[in-house]
């Protein structure tokens, strides 16, 4: 379960950064809105998760998925680059956060 929170977390973070990025530092009210919201949510589950789950291997499987997320979205929906070493180097991320996951003792 405190797994699953941690993923959802990291996909919230996802949010939060593709929101920071709308508010247009903060001059926009719904995304500056919406950056809140889903920055508040992704750390209280976080938070939430981290009570069983060592704090090394989950920080860094929400980072993971957070910085994936915002990396596929910025390419597929906001027009970013798509390069080989990118792809690369997100699937690099995949594998690192996954294996950080497996040889948790709290998986």
């Amino acid at each position: 379960m405190a797994w699953a929170l941690v993923v959802i977390a990291g996909l919230l973070e996802t949010g939060f950064a593709l929101s920071l990025k709308a508010s247009e530092g903060f001059s926009r009210l719904v995304p500056s809105v919406m950056f809140v919201v889903f920055a508040a949510s992704s750390f209280t589950l976080l938070a939430i998760g981290l009570r069983t789950l060592p704090v090394g291997s989950a920080y860094a499987v929400w980072t993971g998925i957070g910085a994936v997320g915002t990396a596929v979205v910025g390419m597929v929906f906001l027009g970013e680059s798509i390069e080989v070493l990118k792809l690369v180097s997100i699937v690099l991320i995949v594998a690192g956060v996954v294996g950080l996951q497996l040889t948790s003792s709290a998986h």
